[in-house]
């Protein structure tokens, strides 16, 4: 049975197999733990990005960690919040459903992922939770091989409410905080 685990901290202090970065279309860095994630991993994480010509909304593509103590972190491109009439939900839906399956390609077993979305992006935090983990959890329906799942929330309001809401998508013997 796959762990679910709540922290509330910094996702680029985590040593697992990968983190999941919120990252812009270009992949080339940004604000938020997306600028976060590159300062940590160095400049070598830049050039790795450039190679990848970008990323699409929904999508998500992979380097190597470089300094961080993750070996690998998986670039998504979260949707931008434009009313809800835009498939933002489906978006943001696919950001992790694509994010898993490239873990399971690369045989990561710990995965940690940020607020996809809700900073700059505008999506509403707690439609953005409950879509986060509704896709983890029909992903975890279909696949097994993961060790843990960490929902990792940098402010307090994020953190308050996956701790909130976590037991209604996952069992108490699952759920770590």
């Amino acid at each position: 049975m796959t762990k679910i685990r709540l922290i509330h901290g910094d996702i680029t202090l985590l040593a697992v197999d990968a983190i999941v970065n919120a990252a812009n279309r270009s992949l080339l860095g940004g604000g938020g733990v997306d600028g976060a994630i590159h300062r940590a991993a160095g400049s070598q994480l830049l050039e790795a990005c450039k190679k990848l010509n970008g990323c699409e909304t929904g999508q998500a593509k992979i380097t190597p960690g470089f300094r961080l103590p993750a070996k690998y972190v998986i670039h998504t491109v979260g949707p931008v919040w434009r009313g809800g009439q835009d498939r933002e939900t489906e978006l943001l839906s696919q950001c992790y459903l694509n994010s898993l399956e490239l873990a399971k390609q690369y045989e990561c077993r710990q995965v940690a992922f940020p607020n996809i979305s809700t900073g700059v992006y505008g999506f509403p935090k707690t439609k953005a939770a409950h879509t986060a983990l509704s896709a983890v959890k029909d992903y975890l329906t279909a696949y097994t091989g993961f060790e843990e799942i960490s929902f990792v929330c940098f402010d307090q309001e994020n953190y308050q409410l996956y701790k909130d809401l976590l037991p209604s998508f996952f069992s108490q013997d699952q759920i770590t905080f």
